[in-house]
């Protein structure tokens, strides 16, 4: 199983982005999915989360300016991004629990995306 992540980049404060991330290999079914973010000189925090029936939550630093979706038919996650902060500069990580075809219950990260908010 492979997560492949896109849509980072360099954007002004209070500019917006949408980053993507699709799932491939031998997938059965995909439980919660995620977005996670490491700043420089911090430890991963989680932004984001989604599970399957698409109950969401949210990082307090995020609530009202990210919003989190997935495309069940295409594997993808997706989180949209307004109000960019410079404190929301980092490399982000997406992350799903996924039942691959042999029945195994494996957790797969992303290779992450960097987002980098400055002027």
């Amino acid at each position: 199983v492979q997560l492949q992540a896109s849509g980072g980049g360099l954007v002004q404060p209070g500019g917006s982005l949408r980053l993507s991330c699709a799932a491939s290999g031998s997938i059965f079914s995909i439980d919660d999915m995620g977005w996670y973010r490491q700043a420089p000189g911090k430890q991963r925090e989680l932004v984001a989360t989604i599970t399957s029936r698409e109950s969401t939550q949210y990082a307090d630093s995020v609530k009202g300016r990210f919003t989190i979706s997935r495309d069940n038919s295409e594997k993808t996650v997706y989180l949209q991004m307004y109000s960019l902060k410079p404190e929301d500069t980092g490399v982000y990580y997406c992350n799903a629990d996924v039942l691959d075809r042999s029945w195994r219950r494996l957790n797969s990260w992303g290779q992450g995306t960097l987002v980098t908010v400055s002027s």
